[in-house]
């Protein structure tokens, strides 16, 4: 997907070993559609050239205030008419203290206080003693306060060879918050439950009772909901996918363990959204060794029982969430995803066709409520998930409303 599609950057970069990682950020932006114009201080050509970020772009770098190349030589005005969101990356110490103070010394600062309306988002870069050094802090406090959006920064290794917080997000991490910006905050202030990925059921120590679920759409439902300004929690069972940003993940095995986590939660939720292929059944008793080959050749006895029907639970609470389900059939589905949700009563049901779906990147969802049959067009899951988000503000009572 073109994400940032008919957008126009401007990327900033000031001085910090993390300019090597503002290049890769750049070719990131414009795979996904985005046309960017660099500005760099006189302390980023330190670490790396305006030649090499002008390769990259293919687009002229600023670097002077004083560039004659600018109509009227006014770069700092010019620049941002017409743009996206300004971006600094990676925002140094000094840089966030001239932002927080309106100081405009340089092309990049005067750039940034006569931007107007448009967003401006800062990655900042640097050691953590900086980083924790409490005028730092204060002048964090005080552009978070004057609207601007800072992005991490993270902890880890940093170039120094000192370990803490101050290290900036990975290129990727940036991408991703620059996207989520730009989503409708539909679901602003919501507490979003969400289940997702299989479970897993124990016959012994080494085998187990599961299904084929990769738990991709459950992960893009997580992500597009915390995009939409939820404040999300994820109770998912084994997967390989990563945590989407933003998203508090909660990790289970079993569909008991599910159930629990769940439980815990609801009555917390504003929405919730079961997703998650939960096993119907799980072994009875599992044995505490590994269960051996029998002798005769014969396959060992398992007895089931039936695990809880999450969804149900929760949909009967007393003051429990707007409930979202999810149905994935083989057959008949829209018979049987209409059957579902008259059956745990829920005011929304998310139906498809696995053999068409599972462990794909793309997804064709049918919305099922009391209005009817809502198909949707095949599209990433990503896509879909956000579709999904408008659908569910669409319906929300007005007594769903966050407090």
């Amino acid at each position: 997907m073109l994400e940032l599609a008919q957008t126009r950057i401007v990327l900033g970069l000031t001085g910090g070993i993390a300019c090597y990682k503002s290049a890769e950020l750049l070719r990131r932006l414009q795979d996904h559609g985005a046309q960017v114009d660099v500005v760099m201080t006189e302390a980023a050509t330190h670490f790396i050239t305006p030649t090499t970020m002008q390769a990259l772009s293919g687009r002229p770098v600023w670097v002077d205030a004083w560039d004659a190349r600018a109509p009227n030589s006014m770069a700092h005005i010019t620049l941002t008419r017409g743009a996206t969101a300004v971006l600094i990356v990676p925002a140094s110490t000094d840089f966030m203290a001239k932002l927080a103070h309106g100081m405009a010394d340089d092309l990049l600062s005067t750039l940034c206080v006569a931007r107007g309306s448009v967003p401006l988002l800062i990655a900042p870069a640097m050691n953590h003693e900086m980083w924790t050094h409490p005028a730092t802090q204060r002048n964090a406090s005080q552009l978070r306060a004057d609207g601007v959006v800072l992005l991490g920064p993270g902890e880890g290794e940093q170039a120094c060879g000192e370990t803490g917080s101050g290290r900036m997000l990975e290129p990727e991490q940036i991408l991703r918050a620059l996207i989520a910006h730009f989503q409708p905050k539909l679901l602003a202030g919501r507490r979003v439950l969400i289940t997702a990925g299989p479970t897993s059921e124990p016959i012994d120590p080494v085998r187990v009772l599961t299904n084929r679920s990769s738990g991709k759409m459950g992960y893009a439902v997580a992500r597009a909901a915390a995009e939409a300004g939820a404040r999300v929690e994820l109770v998912s069972g084994p997967t390989c996918l990563d945590t989407p940003d933003g998203v508090q993940r909660i990790d289970v095995h079993t569909a008991a363990q599910m159930h629990h986590a769940v439980m815990e939660r609801a009555d917390q939720a504003d929405i919730f959204i079961a997703i998650a292929a939960v096993a119907d059944w799980a072994i009875a008793q599992p044995s505490d060794q590994k269960m051996k080959k029998h002798a005769d050749g014969q396959a060992p006895k398992l007895d089931f029982v039936l695990n809880p029907d999450i969804l149900a639970e929760v949909a009967r609470l007393p003051q429990g969430p707007w409930c979202v389900g999810f149905a994935a059939e083989t057959e008949k589905l829209h018979e049987h995803a209409q059957a579902k949700r008259r059956r745990k009563d829920i005011p929304l049901l998310v139906g498809n066709l696995v053999q068409n779906t599972m462990n794909a990147d793309q997804t064709e969802l049918v919305l099922f409520d009391d209005a009817g049959i809502h198909p949707m067009s095949r599209q990433p899951k990503l896509a879909a998930a956000r579709a999904l988000m408008r659908a569910i503000a669409e319906r929300l009572p007005d007594s769903s409303q966050p407090v």
